[in-house]
């Protein structure tokens, strides 16, 4: 089954759309409002990361036809969502302990503290656009947002769903930067995965893989699609041949929305007319995007 990314969705300082991924990052640019791209309405008491989720969320289903004038073009039971996100509620969490040991359960908001949950990403995404298949949230490191990827195909080829969305966020903030010990993106991107390939396909999928190493990793990409033009990944990951590297860095960690980010990147390169195979490597998880012209 050919799966292929029909909407796309970019969201960081100084990059608006694929394209600007594959650009030197803009110093000192603004952060994303999210509010002036969806408008304020629902955004109040949610924390950054979800802010965040619900515009880049709007934007890829808008991208891909199944959101429109406010509703879902399919039904929702067919439309899922999986959210990569390793920091997004940490600077909540965090809030609420501080404010338990301080004082008392009873001193927590009542309206900050769905905010803790682990899941208030996607499960706000769901509420907001409609999305009643499969949800879930991935957080396990750099891998993160292409795990996020894999889960996603994985329930379009069990017919468990017609349409995923995949966002993939991280806010910045004193605990954040903390937790990662410098600057985090602020930002992300978003794709719709659908299980058919249609006019609107940007790219397709194909293999997305896992390995205990990611020189085996990157490896086995080159194996099962020879002749990539490109590899997004980090500059401390060797990778085989001689194909162009760009590494997506200039934001600050992308954590959680690495590998998502990189899809997005691969999008942008066949926007440019490109036609071979891109390669994203995050730790020890692959995936490979191919032009939309091509069979896979």
């Amino acid at each position: 089954m050919t799966l292929a990314v029909t909407g796309i969705a970019v969201a960081l300082p100084g990059a608006a759309d694929a394209r600007a991924l594959l650009q030197p990052v803009r110093p000192g640019a603004d952060p994303v409002d999210p509010a002036a791209l969806i408008g304020k309405k629902g955004l109040r008491f949610k924390d950054r990361a979800t802010q965040l989720g619900l515009a880049l969320a709007q934007a890829a289903l808008t991208d891909a036809g199944i959101w429109r004038d406010g509703e879902p073009t399919v039904p929702g039971d067919r439309l899922g969502t999986v959210v990569s996100s390793n920091l997004g509620n940490a600077d909540t969490v965090c809030r609420a302990v501080e404010t338990i040991a301080k004082e008392s359960t009873g001193a927590l908001s009542p309206m900050d503290t769905p905010n803790a949950s682990s899941n208030i990403i996607a499960s706000q995404t769901a509420i907001r656009y409609g999305l009643r298949g499969p949800n879930l949230t991935v957080c396990n490191g750099r891998t993160s947002g292409l795990d996020a990827l894999r889960w996603a195909a994985l329930m379009l080829r069990t017919g468990r769903a017609d349409h995923m969305l995949v966002t993939g966020v991280e806010p910045d903030n004193e605990v954040t930067r903390r937790l990662v010990d410098g600057p985090v993106a602020d930002g992300g991107a978003a794709l719709v995965l659908s299980r058919h390939a249609t006019t609107r396909a940007k790219a397709l999928l194909g293999p997305v893989i896992r390995t205990a190493r990611h020189v085996d990793t990157a490896e086995e990409l080159t194996r099962r699609a020879p002749g990539g033009d490109l590899w997004l990944s980090a500059d401390d990951q060797p990778v085989p041949g001689s194909a162009r590297r760009i590494a997506l860095t200039g934001w600050g960690e992308l954590s959680g929305a690495l590998g998502v980010v990189q899809c997005a990147g691969a999008v942008g390169w066949f926007a440019q007319g490109r036609s071979g195979p891109v390669y994203a490597l995050a730790g020890s998880a692959g995936a490979v995007l191919f032009a939309p012209e091509r069979a896979v």
